[in-house]
C-alpha cells in the first residue's frame, strides 16, 4: 500500500501534513493517525511507546502520569548516569545521551516510538539534536510507527508585545537569544515532520511551575534574589502554567492531533512576579506562622523605575488550547496552583 503526504490548507502556519493512505470506497484519503487508534480503538494502540527526548521537569512529570495509566511503554534520554538511575527506579527505559557525542546508539529505540515528545533546550543554531543528527533521526523515525510528535517551545518567541494579548497568530519577534533559538528549533521540527509525513504539534509554554518548583519553594529557601530574578520581577505581566495543565494539554493533543498546529500553554491570569510571591508568602505565613523572617521578594518591584523595567511585556492567550483541544485547566490562576502545592507540602521547618 502506497504512502503519500496530503497538505492541509486550513492550517497556514507551517509545513502541515498528515500521514494518509490512498483509497477507500468514497475516494477520500484515509488518515491513519486517527483518534480511534490513539485512544485504543486500533491495533497500533496495543503497543503505545512514548519516547521522551530529554527528561526535564515537564517530561518527568508526564512520564509519571503515563506510568499511572498503565497502557504505555516509556523510553527516553537524559544527560547523566545519576539521573538515569533515578529514572530507572521509576520504571522508565532511559539512556544517557549527549547531542554532541558521535556515539548515538542510545537513540536506536526511537524506531519503536509511536509518540515522541521533545523537551531538550535549543542551542544558538536551533535544536541541538536535529542540528547534529538530522539524518539519524530521519532514518530512525521513517516508518509507520510514529503517530504523534510534539515539541515543547516557549512563549518567549513572541518577544515584547507592549502588554498586548498574544495569540498563536501574533507576529513572532523574539528579543532574547533563547527565544530566537526556540523559533529556529520550531521550524526544524516542522520541517522534519514534513519530511516524515507526520503530524507535528508545537506547544509554546509559559513560565512552568509545580511541586518543588514554585514561588513557595523559592521563599522557603530564604535566599536573596539574584539580579535576574529582580529584573523579571519588574515585568507587569508574566504568563505561567502549572505542570499538571501542561500534561493535560499533552493528553488532549494525543487524543486529537492537529497537523502543524501551535498552542499557547498558559493559564488565564498573566500576573507580575511580585504579586505571585506576595500571595505565596501569605500562604506560608498562614500555614507556618512566623517562620519566614524576611520577604526576599520585596525588592522585585521595579515598576516605578523605568530603567529597570525589562522588555518582553505580553499577555499570552490560551483560547485556542481551550477551544480546539477542549482543555479545562486544573489551575486557571497561580492562586489555585500555589494552594494545591502547599497542601501537599510537608513542614520544612522540622
Amino acid at each position: 500500500m502506497q504512502i503519500c503526504s496530503m497538505s492541509v490548507s486550513s492550517f497556514p502556519s507551517a509545513p502541515q501534513l498528515f500521514r494518509v493512505r490512498h483509497g477507500n470506497s468514497l475516494g477520500f484519503p484515509k488518515v491513519t493517525c486517527n483518534e480511534k487508534e490513539i485512544l485504543g480503538g486500533g491495533s497500533k494502540n496495543n503497543n503505545r511507546t512514548m519516547f521522551l527526548l530529554g527528561f526535564g521537569y515537564v517530561a518527568q512529570f508526564f512520564a509519571k502520569e503515563l506510568i499511572k495509566d498503565g497502557n504505555w511503554k516509556v523510553l527516553g534520554t537524559c544527560t547523566s548516569t545519576t539521573k538515569k538511575k533515578k529514572l530507572e527506579e521509576m520504571g522508565l527505559g532511559v539512556q544517557v545521551f549527549n547531542s554532541s557525542d558521535n556515539e548515538v546508539s542510545c537513540l536506536n529505540s526511537l524506531t519503536d516510538a509511536t509518540h515522541l515528545l521533545v523537551s531538550i533546550p535549543p542551542i544558538t543554531s536551533g535544536d541541538q539534536v536535529l542540528d547534529r543528527h538530522w539524518n539519524l533521526l530521519q532514518s530512525k523515525l521513517c516508518n509507520e510507527n510514529l503517530q504523534w510528535l510534539c515539541y515543547l517551545s516557549s512563549t518567549g518567541v513572541y518577544g515584547d508585545c507592549g502588554g498586548a494579548w498574544a495569540d498563536e497568530d501574533y507576529l513572532t519577534k523574539p528579543m532574547s537569544d533563547s527565544g530566537k533559538a526556540r523559533l529556529v528549533a520550531e521550524k526544524q521540527w516542522l520541517n522534519l515532520g514534513h519530511d516524515l509525513g507526520v503530524s507535528v504539534q508545537l506547544f509554546r509554554l509559559g513560565g512552568i511551575y509545580g511541586p518543588g518548583r514554585s514561588a513557595l519553594d523559592t521563599i522557603l529557601k530564604q535566599r536573596s534574589l539574584t539580579d535576574s530574578q529582580r529584573l523579571r520581577g519588574a515585568r507587569q505581566y508574566t504568563s505561567r502554567v502549572h505542570v499538571a495543565d501542561i500534561c493535560e494539554a499533552l493528553r488532549a493533543s494525543i487524543r486529537k492531533p492537529s497537523s502543524g498546529r501551535i498552542y499557547n500553554i498558559v493559564d488565564d491570569d498573566p500576573a507580575s512576579r511580585a504579586e505571585v510571591f506576595a500571595f505565596a508568602h501569605t500562604l506560608i505565613e498562614k500555614k507556618w506562622p512566623g517562620q519566614i523572617k524576611t520577604r526576599n521578594y520585596s525588592d522585585m518591584s521595579g515598576s516605578n523605575n523605568q530603567a529597570q523595567v525589562q522588555p518582553g511585556q505580553k499577555r499570552v492567550s490560551n483560547a485556542r488550547l481551550k477551544n480546539e483541544l477542549g482543555v479545562q485547566l486544573f489551575h486557571p490562576t497561580y492562586r489555585s496552583g500555589l494552594e494545591s502545592i502547599i497542601k501537599s507540602m510537608e513542614n520544612p521547618f522540622h
